[in-house]
């Protein structure tokens, strides 16, 4: 191989203060590690000179902590995009120590072609393998891989033997053209194969290679509870009884799936099902629900954009790359997150909500209205597309002193007019055809949990007379009563009237 081998020392060396840095990767799979560690540590010593030293940082998603960790203690990034959910870059974007401009993931791609955002003039690519004419095959994500490598002026590659070479075929690299010459994405049934299974990089762009053995910064997984068990069994139930009234076809429907674990609940609970049949996933993050499903037969096809396993269920997977290659394609997130695409297929996309209101509009990215979590992800993207938009979260956080649903949610990421279906371990609510009252009723009556139904009840009374009856004096008195004594059931409506 013609390409030059460096150290992560050497590699972070290139890097200079205030560049633009993409990066590979979904979730902790497939993102740079040892290059990132020595980033940071120059930052520092920058630092530690007096020196200015930040960088500007695009990822796929939310990163391992050798990426957003490393460098957010290092106080080294500038502005970050599109998706996080580190701990200690949380607390940086919070306090405005570094800038973040939250995006649907399905635009990341387009945004920086289109010149929308200042240009990654560095792209930095975990790999399984090279060759001398450029031909890169991705580790076990693929994120924005092909569009930072076509704009960046430089490219270093760390060469993870971590992850085999024979990974070579289970990625799918398609980048459509911009408009005015765009055309249709030619993906029809999940399992459509319609690029290269490579990166392809002009080979003089390649600055080096840092050779690496190091595994996917991904943590165990947090078992399902009796809570997420209870939101999955109704999730499940609930397609069943679509199925039965002819809503939903006999065949099924590719599904989308969050992250987390409810999502793997929910998968759970429709493997189990003997209503349901065998269906095929088209989504962003491969869980281990899906894998363990595949072996089921249960799952009979996986599109994503990652493989987000842990360290268990990335061994079976490995073990038996010629087996999953038949059952499994990693694409670009332009393309798994394609609202066109999830549109053409029908999908049944659930999701998460971090909050949702009486009237049916979802907060996915703030607490309290003010603090970022992690960002919005690709759940709009599939929410609003979707044959059928499903929402999911537990009634209550915090031992019960957070109620998932308030009077108003604190941030809108997810409208009104996106959401069909919301469903907690007490019911679902569904809010096709109905008007804001008639979904506050059935929301409150359905998914709420009871010692909060009252409270909901009596705010609803106190709205004011039109078509959405809210009370703009006291929409916010559930988080008002949480910011002043730590539980939203101390409200007192009144003292609010």
């Amino acid at each position: 191989m013609g390409f030059k081998f460096i150290s992560a020392e050497e590699a972070a060396g290139l890097i200079k203060n205030d560049d633009v840095i993409g990066f590979s990767g979904f979730t902790a799979a497939g993102c740079p590690k040892a290059v990132t560690i020595a980033l940071a540590k120059k930052a520092e010593e920058e630092h530690a000179k007096g020196k200015p030293f930040k960088v500007g940082m695009y990822t796929g998603a939310s990163t391992g902590d050798s990426v957003d960790g490393q460098l957010a203690r290092a106080n080294a990034i500038k502005f970050r995009s599109p998706y996080q959910s580190n701990g200690d870059l949380r607390k940086a974007l919070n306090a405005h120590d570094a800038h973040y401009f939250d995006l649907h993931l399905s635009e990341i791609q387009q945004y920086l072609r289109y010149g929308f955002l200042p240009r990654p003039n560095i792209a930095i690519i975990e790999a399984a393998d090279v060759t001398e004419d450029g031909k890169i095959t991705l580790t076990s994500a693929v994120g924005i891989a092909p569009t930072i490598v076509q704009l960046a002026d430089i490219v270093i590659v760390e060469l993870n033997k971590f992850h085999p070479k024979e990974l070579s075929g289970i990625h799918d690299i398609y980048q459509p053209l911009d408009p005015p010459y765009r055309r249709e994405i030619p993906v029809y049934k999940p399992s459509d194969r319609i690029g290269v299974p490579y990166v392809q990089v002009d080979p003089k762009k390649i600055v080096g290679i840092v050779e690496t053995n190091l595994p996917n910064e991904i943590g165990a997984f947090v078992p399902t509870d009796e809570v997420t068990d209870q939101i999955g069994k109704n999730v499940a139930d609930f397609f069943a009884a679509e199925m039965k009234a002819g809503r939903i076809p006999a065949s099924f429907l590719p599904v989308q799936s969050g992250v987390g674990n409810v999502a793997n609940a929910v998968l759970g609970a429709m493997g189990l099902s003997k209503e349901i049949p065998a269906f095929e996933v088209y989504t962003e993050v491969i869980q281990d629900s899906v894998i363990a499903l595949m072996k089921e037969n249960r799952v009979k096809f996986a599109s994503g954009c990652s493989l987000t396993l842990s360290a268990e269920a990335l061994s079976e997977v490995y073990g038996n790359l010629e087996l999953y290659k038949q059952k499994l394609v990693l694409r670009p997130q332009e393309i798994s997150n394609s609202p066109e695409v999830a549109r053409r297929l029908g999908l049944i996309a659930i999701n998460t909500a971090l909050e949702a209101d009486i009237f049916g509009n979802i907060n996915s990215t703030h607490v309290v209205g003010t603090k970022m979590m992690n960002g919005i992800g690709g759940s709009a993207d599939f929410c609003r597309n979707a044959y059928l938009s499903v929402f999911t979260t537990p009634s209550v956080a915090k031992d019960g002193k957070i109620s998932a649903i308030v009077p108003m949610v604190s941030h809108v990421d997810h409208s009104e007019h996106s959401v069909k279906i919301l469903i907690t371990e007490f019911g679902v609510a569904d809010l096709r055809g109905l008007a804001p009252i008639q979904r506050a009723e059935s929301i409150i009556e359905n998914c709420v949990h009871p010692e909060y139904k009252k409270l909901l009840s009596d705010y609803l009374k106190l709205g004011v007379k039109g078509h959405t009856p809210q009370h703009l004096e006291t929409c916010f008195a559930f988080h008002n009563a949480f910011n002043k004594t730590g539980d939203m059931r101390n409200v007192d409506w009144s003292l609010c009237k």
